[in-house]
Order: C-alpha cells, then sequence, then structure tokens
C-alpha cells in the first residue's frame, strides 16, 4: 500500500507538472484585451490599431483594443496596473505621461508604474517640433532665441496640458535659454494645434506626426526637432543640439507593459512576437509613417527607460512648479 501511495503520488506530481507546462505552451489561449489609457484617433490608439491585426495573426487570438481616457492617461493605466489580472491578457499602450511624468504632476497616484507594472517592450520615440505661427516672420532658431530674449515680448507656447510631452518641452526650452515663454495648457493637443494655426497662439512644441501636414502646406513654420538626430520626416530643419542647445532632447515615448506579477514566459512571448512584426519591412513603413523610428528592443531597455525619464522629467516638472489641470 505504502508503495502504490508513492506510486500514486509521484504519478499526481508528474501530471501537475505536464499540466503546468502545458498551460504555459498554450500561451495565448483567449482573447487578449489592450488597453489604450486615451480617446480614439490620437497618436497613441493609432499605434494600437496598427498592431491589433499583426499580434492577432500571429498570436492567433482575438485582440480587443478598449480606450479608458481620462486623468492625463491616469485612468486606463490604473486599470491595468490595478484591477487587470496578472495573466498576460491585459495589454496596456503605455504612454510617457502616466509612466514617468504623472507621479510628479499628480499630488497622488492609485498605482505606481514602477512597481505595478512590468515593461514588455518599447514602441516608439516620437520628435516634437519647434513651430511657430507664419505671422512671426521668423524661420530660425537663432531668430526665435533673439525673439524671446527681448523683455515683455509676451509670448506664449501652446501644449496638450499640463506634464505633456508638449509643455515640458517648453519648461525645458524656457531654463536651458532664460526665456520666459508662457504656457497655455489646453485640453489635448487638437485645440491646441487649432489656435496654433489660428493665430491665437504664435508657438508650440508639438508631436511632429501631428503638425506635418500643416508644416507641409506651409501653415506653419517649423524652426527645429528636439530629437537627437534630425527626423526623415523634415531632413532639412536642424535640431535643436544643432541650433545652440547643447544636449537638448525630448520624445513622446510609447510602450506595452502588463500588470505586474505576469508570468515572464508570457512578457517574453510577446516580445519576441512585437520583435517578428517590426522586421517585417512592410510593417516598418507604416509604422514610421506616424513619425517614429522603430525603437523595438528588450523589455529590460524599456524598464530602463522608464525609470531614468521618471528621474529627469519629473525634476523638470518640479523645477516648472507645473501640477495636474
Amino acid at each position: 500500500m505504502h508503495r502504490r501511495h508513492l506510486l500514486s503520488a509521484a504519478a499526481l506530481a508528474l501530471l501537475a507538472a505536464s499540466g503546468a507546462a502545458q498551460a504555459q505552451e498554450a500561451y495565448p489561449s483567449k482573447p487578449i484585451r489592450f488597453i489604450v489609457p486615451y480617446p480614439p484617433g490620437g497618436p497613441t490608439d493609432l499605434m494600437a490599431r496598427l498592431l491589433q491585426p499583426e499580434l492577432q495573426q500571429r498570436l492567433g487570438v482575438t485582440i480587443v483594443i478598449e480606450n479608458r481616457g481620462g486623468a492625463g492617461g491616469n485612468v486606463g493605466t490604473a486599470e491595468v496596473a490595478r484591477q487587470a489580472p496578472a495573466d498576460g491578457y491585459t495589454l496596456l499602450l503605455a504612454a510617457s505621461g502616466p509612466m514617468a511624468v504623472n507621479q510628479s504632476l499628480f499630488k497622488s497616484l492609485s498605482y505606481s508604474p514602477l512597481t505595478d507594472l512590468v515593461p514588455v517592450i518599447q514602441l516608439s520615440s516620437f520628435p516634437l517640433v519647434l513651430e511657430v505661427h507664419p505671422s512671426l516672420g521668423i524661420k530660425t532658431v537663432k531668430e526665435f532665441l533673439a525673439l524671446t530674449g527681448k523683455p515683455g515680448e509676451g509670448l506664449s507656447f501652446a501644449s496638450a496640458g499640463s506634464g505633456t510631452p508638449q509643455h515640458l518641452a517648453g519648461e525645458i526650452y524656457n531654463k536651458a535659454v532664460g526665456a520666459k515663454l508662457s504656457h497655455i495648457p489646453y485640453r489635448g493637443a487638437g485645440p491646441a494645434l487649432n489656435d496654433l494655426l489660428g493665430g491665437q497662439v504664435k508657438v508650440m512644441f508639438d508631436v511632429l506626426g501631428s503638425s506635418l501636414p500643416h508644416i507641409n502646406s506651409g501653415k506653419l513654420v517649423p524652426l527645429a526637432v528636439t530629437s537627437a538626430q534630425r527626423s526623415p520626416a523634415l531632413p532639412n530643419v536642424p535640431t535643436l543640439a544643432e541650433s545652440g542647445l547643447a544636449n537638448f532632447e525630448v520624445t513622446a515615448w510609447h510602450g506595452i507593459a502588463m500588470r505586474a506579477g505576469t508570468p515572464a514566459a508570457h512578457v517574453q512571448k510577446l516580445n519576441s512576437t512585437l520583435l517578428a512584426i517590426f522586421k517585417e519591412p512592410a510593417f516598418r513603413k507604416k509604422w514610421e509613417q506616424l513619425g517614429t523610428p522603430v525603437v523595438a528592443g528588450s523589455a529590460e531597455s524599456f524598464g530602463q527607460l522608464i525609470r531614468t525619464e521618471s528621474v529627469r522629467l519629473g525634476r523638470v516638472v518640479r523645477e516648472s512648479g507645473a501640477t495636474a489641470d
């Protein structure tokens, strides 16, 4: 009896181990939710919708996009960080605001981007473009520096809201050159861009993809981009670093994250699947048309970016005195 009992226990253990291995190998085996923490139609949403059919094809399951906008991206981010099961079946389109800025911008957050979420992969690194309304009559950063250095000039810059990349770029510019550009926060990039086009405000640091059609049509004048390298979309427009502002670099970045505690094998499966997608020339071309280079890498490198940017951008927020709208 004792020997039969031992054999039964061993058999059960083997069955359990086999079942666990099969369950792990089967991932994913049911639909995956893809949470976008912003309303439909913006660049964050467009990235998710470009990836959706590719992920569905390669993973063999349905990917359901859900827009959960609100509080600068905090609502959707918190849903994944605090409510979603840590089973790999809920993805977050993780943006630089709720992942690196908002913890310094808001008095309190219901989640910690550093401990409640696990990085999967970086997706984007959007340059911003320093652009002005044609009525200013300038075309270079040198002219802009002279203009913003004049006492009492009263120039203001628009942004998509306090703590957004557009706002932080303006504050970093102010600090770098000793300028006094006043910040005008809007509730979203669309309204800010509309007022810039109408001449109600004269200056904006905007995500390049959003402003490119208006630059190409001559309705806005690009002075420089905020990335370390020139943008292929505007090859004749210099970087701010080239224009005399050494080490000036601000980008709006995005990635994919899941709730902390998700099995490492699931994180690796998604990372390797996405890397394969980004290796396809046709998909890379479509992705770059959004205005960002392909930056896909390891989960570890995305995690390092989040940690580094949390420190750097948090310092900018505190020095600017910005608070949530």
